[in-house]
C-alpha cells in the first residue's frame, strides 16, 4: 500500500515537472518568435525588387527575389568606408574596455567592505544620469582635446571602462572568487598585477566574455557620438552610413533594409558565438560582502 502511494506521488511530481517545462518552454519559443519577427522582416524586405509596392502582410520569400540590394549598397554610399571605420573603433575600444574595466572591479573588490558599497552606490549614481546630460559637456571636452572628426573620440570612452556597469559587472565576479586565492597568491609573492591577469581574469571568463559581447554592440552600433563627433563623410561609421542611405532615397526600402542586414549581422554572429561562455557560471556563491 505504501509503495503504490509512493508510486502515485513519484508519477504526480513527474507530471508537474514535465508541465512546467513544457509551460516554461512554450512561453520561450513565443518571446523568441516575438523577438525574432522584425529580423525575419527585415531580412524579407532586403530581397524584394526594387520599385515594387510593399505588402500588405508579411512574406517570408518574396517572389520575386534577389540579392542584387546588397551590391547596390556599396555603390549609393561608401558602405566599406563606413564598415572599416566602425571596424577600426571596434577593434581597438573592446580590448580597452575590458582592461580598464576589469582592473577597475578588481581593485573596488580588494579594497574594504565600507568603501565597495561607497563606490558601488556612486557607480549606480553615475548609471542614473541621462545620457542627454553628458552629450554637451562630452562635446566641449573633445573640441578642447582637439578630437572633433577624429576616430579616438569614438573611442575615448574606452579608456574610462565606458560605462559603470561594466565595472560592477567584474566587481560582481571578482567577489564571488574566494579571499583565500588572492591571499595565497601574495603570500607566493604574486604582485597586484600578476594576480589580477593570472589568476582573477581566468576565473572570469563568462564575465569577459559578456562585457566584449556588450560593448562590441555600443561602439559598433553607437550613432549618436558619431553624429556628435563626426563630420568628414570618410570617417563616418556604419550607422551614420545608414542614416546617409535613408535621406539619399526615402522610398527605397529595400536598399535600407540590406545596409540594416549588414549593419546587424555581426552583431547577431558575434552574440551566438559567445552565448555559451558568457552565460556559463563557473563561480561559487556570492561573495560580495566578504
Amino acid at each position: 500500500m505504501q509503495t503504490d502511494l509512493e508510486n502515485v506521488t513519484s508519477a504526480s511530481v513527474r507530471s508537474r515537472r514535465l508541465l512546467r517545462s513544457a509551460v516554461i518552454h512554450t512561453c520561450s519559443l513565443l518571446v523568441a518568435v516575438l523577438f525574432l519577427l522584425p529580423l525575419v522582416w527585415t531580412l524579407s524586405m532586403s530581397i524584394r525588387p526594387v520599385g515594387q509596392l510593399l505588402p500588405r502582410q508579411l512574406e517570408w520569400i518574396p517572389d520575386p527575389s534577389t540579392l542584387s540590394n546588397y551590391r547596390d549598397v556599396f555603390d549609393v554610399v561608401e558602405f566599406a568606408r563606413f564598415a572599416g571605420n566602425s571596424l577600426f573603433v571596434t577593434v581597438i575600444a573592446v580590448p580597452i574596455t575590458l582592461i580598464v574595466a576589469s582592473m577597475a572591479g578588481f581593485a573596488m573588490a580588494q579594497i574594504s567592505r565600507q568603501w565597495r558599497l561607497r563606490l558601488t552606490a556612486v557607480s549606480f549614481v553615475a548609471l542614473m544620469i541621462p545620457l542627454t546630460a553628458v552629450w554637451l559637456p562630452r562635446f566641449i571636452m573633445m573640441k578642447e582635446l582637439g578630437l572633433i572628426d577624429s576616430r579616438w573620440s569614438l573611442i575615448l570612452p574606452a579608456f574610462f571602462g565606458t560605462s559603470p556597469f561594466y565595472v560592477l559587472l567584474f566587481l560582481w565576479t571578482f567577489t564571488r572568487v574566494p579571499g583565500d586565492i588572492f591571499e595565497a597568491a601574495r603570500l607566493d609573492g604574486a604582485g597586484v598585477f600578476r594576480t589580477w591577469a593570472g589568476i582573477a581574469l581566468p576565473l572570469s571568463g563568462p564575465t569577459v566574455m559578456a562585457v566584449a559581447v556588450l560593448s562590441f554592440v555600443r561602439y559598433w552600433s553607437s550613432f549618436v557620438e558619431p553624429l556628435l563627433y563626426i563630420q568628414s563623410v570618410s570617417k563616418m561609421t556604419l550607422p551614420l552610413g545608414l542614416q546617409a542611405l535613408l535621406q539619399l532615397d526615402r522610398t527605397n526600402w529595400p536598399l535600407l533594409m540590406a545596409g540594416a542586414v549588414m549593419v546587424t549581422a555581426p552583431v547577431i554572429i558575434v552574440f551566438l558565438f559567445a552565448q555559451r561562455t558568457f552565460l556559463d557560471d563557473r563561480l561559487g556563491p556570492g561573495r560580495l560582502g566578504r
